[in-house]
């Protein structure tokens, strides 16, 4: 039960509880917390999902509309609703592991950058402790999910209002920006500095400044500057 709580409590003291966590390399609660809020909120979510304007306009785009029995319709949109339950648990089971894994090796990274030694391990804890935000917000999203008769696409972005993104009358290029303004996105950069300064011994403001930066170079490319890439591409302006 201990090796649950103390993790768990770096949500309410992230100074003391993070520190504590990482030296005790606390990661396997963390990590299986995040695989199965990730998995409930993607099932939630295809379980909710009408997924029936989606599949009609890719079969419009396609020119299979008007070929296609009313029998045939209704199949293609429980094979999307399949589908779109089979990623979300994927997204929980793989995916996150993967990006967790992945961003304790981008923190080995900034420690040999930074000539700062620390163990894989605390890391690897570091990493999984700054995901507990993620995992909290994807618990509230399967909840929110369940609580909807149904969900389209337009309402998933917004069902959690987390980010600056909820304010209206946005262009399409400042909406982008707001977006990367996410509540649990900051709080998990901030545990992230936290993590990384208990492992390697940098200071707390300056471990938490870094991955600040760090954040906003991150979001600039894949929040703002691919997204405007492909809107321009479709012809939907940036």
């Amino acid at each position: 039960m201990i090796s649950f709580v103390q993790p768990t409590r770096v949500l309410l003291d992230p100074i003391e509880a993070t520190r504590t966590a990482v030296e005790a390399r606390r990661w396997l609660w963390p990590l299986l917390l995040l695989v199965v809020c990730v998995s409930a909120s993607g099932t939630a979510f295809s379980l909710r999902w009408n997924a029936a304007p989606a599949v009609v306009r890719q079969l419009q785009s396609a020119g299979g509309l008007e070929r296609m029995t009313e029998s045939e319709l209704s199949e293609e949109i429980q094979n999307a609703s399949r589908k779109a339950l089979v990623a979300g648990i994927a997204k929980g089971v793989l995916l996150m592991p993967l990006m967790t894994l992945a961003l304790a090796a981008a923190l080995w990274l900034c420690a040999w950058l930074f000539d700062r030694s620390a163990s894989f391990g605390q890391l690897w804890s570091a990493a999984a402790l700054a995901m507990l935000p993620i995992a909290l917000y994807h618990l509230i999203f399967a909840v929110c999910a369940f609580a909807q008769p149904s969900l389209s696409e337009a309402r998933v972005q917004d069902l959690v209002p987390s980010s600056l993104a909820v304010v209206q009358g946005l262009s399409p290029k400042l909406e982008r920006v707001f977006r990367a303004v996410d509540f649990f996105n900051l709080w998990s950069v901030g545990l992230l500095g936290l993590g990384f300064s208990a492992a390697t011994g940098m200071s707390r403001g300056r471990a938490v400044l870094l991955f600040t930066v760090l954040y906003i170079a991150f979001a600039g490319v894949f929040f703002v500057g691919l997204p405007g890439i492909a809107a321009a591409k479709a012809g939907g302006g940036a």
